[in-house]
């Protein structure tokens, strides 16, 4: 993909594009839409650096074709990159939280200030209507927190979900090397289904993986989980529940499981979530799994493709340094879509304050106001966190 080029397609051809894929059913050959989705993350980047272009003169804040920052898919980083990055995330684990304890008993580390607040806040970020901003502040101030205390001099790497849907563990996300996120936990025999439930919509059951146990490999085979369970599924029936909050230090599970990769994840269904959702609800409702419908969607796709303990928790999520890579790939598939049609997407937004509205509470506005705690950052409006060229942030995608 070009870093810095004018606009090589024309709005004819594009618009021919979407048509015909639009006509047709969206490619069932995963090479055949990852070739599309090359296309169209093509189209976004020259959509994006037309208008930055435009704009750039009537910025305040200067996000220019100049200063923008790339992120990159992790298995197109080099090893001395990967390492960079996963050294990163265990010194952040190795720094003093600023969360007080009074108000998180469990935290012990800079990771565990981003855990906790995700932990507080999931029933207000999750199937509303700040979902997609609120993840994308989340994980670019984690981003922040590698560079600035951590001295990373790289982006936030994304996991491109399609690619390792034909092996998960053998990808360079996952394959346990020195240069991965690390791999699967150690095998546990004789485990069924993890059930997901939430009433009153039918439960839905997820093959296992093929792992289970503690990381055993990698970067994070020592790496230990503080926070959490809050409401972890069980394989072959049943939740662990919790507050939480309190200290609970144990080993990183995982679960990986090509299966759900597979089923959820792979690259027909990101084409699909791009091209057939033309509305902000649609997209983001799709995009989780529509309550109901059996389907969980390329975010639960991904969550559970690497399941686990605290992976599969969809409170304490953040607590697996995969979690990041994947959000980074939720991101990047919004950016597509948004900058596929800037002028009707950009600042779209659809949804409450509440998971799906229970409590009832306000409809989600411009003017919503995001604080994510002590992980970093300042609060700061919806209007600001909508494009990734405008407000805090200056990044794209490669």
């Amino acid at each position: 993909m070009r870093l810095s080029t004018p606009l090589n397609l024309s709005f004819l051809s594009f618009a021919l594009l979407v048509v015909s894929a639009l006509a047709a059913p969206v490619p069932d050959d995963d090479s055949a839409a990852l070739d599309l989705l090359d296309q169209l993350s093509q189209q976004a980047t020259d959509n994006e650096y037309a208008a930055l272009s435009e704009s750039t003169t009537k910025r305040s804040t200067q996000c220019t074709l100049r200063n923008l920052s790339v992120r990159k898919e992790w298995g197109t980083l080099s090893a001395t990159e990967r390492v960079a990055y996963t050294n990163a995330v265990l010194c952040l684990q190795k720094k003093t939280a600023l969360t007080p304890t009074s108000l998180i008993p469990g935290v012990r580390t800079r990771y565990d200030d981003f855990v906790g607040t995700h932990i507080n806040q999931t029933l207000r970020i999750h199937y509303t209507g700040t979902f997609l901003a609120w993840h994308r502040y989340f994980t670019w101030n984690y981003e922040q927190a590698l560079r600035n205390e951590c001295g990373y001099t790289g982006t936030q790497p994304y996991w491109n979900w399609g690619l390792s849907a034909s092996n998960t563990t053998a990808s360079p996300v996952f394959d346990g090397s020195a240069t991965s996120m690390s791999g699967n936990g150690a095998y546990i025999a004789g485990r069924g289904p993890l059930t997901l439930s939430l009433p009153p919509y039918p439960d839905i059951y997820l093959p296992p993986g093929t792992g289970g146990g503690c990381v055993t490999s990698g970067p994070f085979k020592n790496m230990t989980v503080n926070l959490g369970p809050v409401s972890l599924p069980l394989s072959g029936g049943g939740t662990q529940t919790g507050t939480g909050l309190e200290y609970n230090p144990r080993c990183l599970k995982r679960d990986i499981g090509t299966a759900v990769n597979e089923l959820y994840a792979n690259f027909t269904s990101i084409i699909s979530l791009i091209l057939q959702n033309k509305n902000i609800e649609d997209f983001q409702m799709t995009m989780q799994g529509v309550p109901g419908s059996g389907i969980i969607g390329v975010h639960g796709g991904g969550h559970y493709t690497i399941a686990g303990d605290p992976g599969a928790d969809v409170f304490t999520s953040p607590g697996d340094p995969a979690f990041y890579l994947h959000h980074g790939m939720i991101d990047r598939v919004w950016w597509i879509w948004q900058n596929l049609d800037l002028d009707n997407r950009k600042n779209a937004i659809s949804g409450t304050g509440t998971f799906l509205n229970f409590p009832p509470s306000a409809n989600t506005t411009l003017d919503t106001m995001i604080d994510i705690g002590y992980a970093g950052g300042t609060s700061v409006a919806m209007r600001d966190l909508m494009s990734t060229t405008s407000g805090p942030f200056c990044y794209t995608y490669l």
